[in-house]
């Protein structure tokens, strides 16, 4: 591209104060970046570094979308908040603008207006500005965005100092974009992470608790009139889970752990829950400890979990007579494990089926949560032939 002399001086060039400006503008970025900012406020860091750094009135940088001619972000520095509002949506990467996203080569003119690309440029309400310096910024051989400077405040206009300046600030702003749109990425997944575990927390901790409350409370109303010692007994029940489910919200929505696991351990909160799931379904649920495991206390949860959820189908979907739980260890090439196994006399199903997986979230629970121990669940089924669950994880 041409520019407005012929003395250019390369990046390497760049010395005393100008690297320490240099430096001062990464910094500022830098400090953006590790104190876990967006990428808007790395971008507006390094626009501000850019203008300060050239004595500049106005700096943006623009990052293009992957496809098309729209810019995903384009950040100004120097324009007032209203004036900003009255220049309207985001321009699109056109003429001078989209220049620099296509060329990895500066450019530099002392009256921007001149130059044939700069027709249509910017709507009525932008100001007039003439100087101008563009600068790509380039990541892995791609140029991911660029430096728009305009309206040089001292001299005539931008420098071949200037030039070799930012040229040497763009190719750091390269890492610390990339590097903020890494953590952008990872945030990004880590909610997308932590509402898929209060979804399967809040399912797997609520779903049992509300079907026994709901037919503990049937039962009451049923035996009211004719049984109200029998009926007291069931109103019993729905205070024992209501104060329960009460304990498991405040629980899950502070991510620790069931304050009742914490306290007493696997064995005697699975035994208390499938006892109280028992008597509040009426229906005979047995819990066989065999050499407890030893796990670590997250995953004694994921497995109380796994239990639950195993349980409340056996009880809910299949209309099982018996339930059994096993609990215990076992040795598998060499190293132990611990062994959860829930076999039910129900109706069964076919757990391979879409139809049956796509409504039941807790079956998509459970193989997740076994996936995160390390474990492998199956499920054993067949109509008419009951269902065993099995999980097995190192202990």
């Amino acid at each position: 591209m041409a520019t407005v002399d012929d003395d250019r001086v390369a990046p390497a060039t760049v010395e005393g104060e100008a690297t320490r400006a240099v430096l001062a503008a990464l910094s500022a970025a830098g400090r953006a970046m590790t104190l876990g900012a967006s990428l808007e406020r790395v971008l507006t860091e390094l626009a501000a570094g850019a203008r300060d750094l050239v004595d500049a009135r106005y700096a943006a940088i623009g990052i293009p979308e992957p496809e098309g001619d729209e810019f995903a972000r384009f950040v100004t520095v120097g324009m007032s908040d209203e004036l900003v509002a009255r220049l309207g949506p985001l321009p699109r990467t056109h003429g001078l603008l989209d220049a620099m996203l296509s060329d990895p080569s500066p450019y530099r003119t002392a009256d921007i207006t001149q130059d044939p690309r700069f027709r249509g440029w910017w709507p009525a309400a932008h100001p007039t500005m003439r100087s101008f310096l563009g600068v790509p910024i380039v990541s892995a051989g791609d140029i991911i965005g660029a430096f728009y400077l305009t309206d040089k405040e001292t001299g005539t206009g931008f420098t071949a100092a200037d030039e070799a300046a930012v040229v040497l600030l763009a190719s750091h702003a390269a890492i610390a974009i990339d590097q903020a749109r890494l953590f952008e990425d990872s945030r990004e997944l880590a909610l997308t992470q932590e509402r898929g575990r209060l979804a399967r927390e809040l399912h797997d901790a609520m779903s049992q608790s509300l079907f026994s409350l709901q037919l503990a409370a049937d039962t009451a109303e049923r035996l009211l009139p004719v049984d109200p010692d029998g009926a007291a007994a069931q109103l019993a029940i729905v205070r024992t889970l209501s104060s329960r489910m009460a304990t498991e919200l405040r629980t899950t929505v502070e991510g620790l752990r069931p304050a009742d696991l914490e306290r007493d351990g696997l064995a005697a909160v699975l035994r208390a829950q499938l006892t109280l799931a028992g008597r509040a379904h009426g229906v005979d649920v047995e819990l066989e400890l065999d050499d407890p495991p030893d796990l670590e206390p997250a995953a004694e949860h994921e497995v109380l979990r796994i239990a639950q959820e195993a349980v409340t189908n056996a009880l809910r979907h299949a209309h099982a007579s018996r339930v059994r739980v096993r609990l215990g260890t076992a040795e598998e090439g060499g190293r132990h494990e611990a062994v959860l196994r829930v076999a039910d006399d129900g109706r069964g199903f076919d757990p391979e089926a879409r139809a049956i997986r796509s409504r039941r979230l807790g079956l998509t629970s459970m193989h997740e949560r076994a996936a995160s121990l390390g474990g492998r669940l199956t499920i054993t089924s067949a109509a008419g032939e009951g269902t065993t669950v099995e999980l097995r994880v190192p202990a």
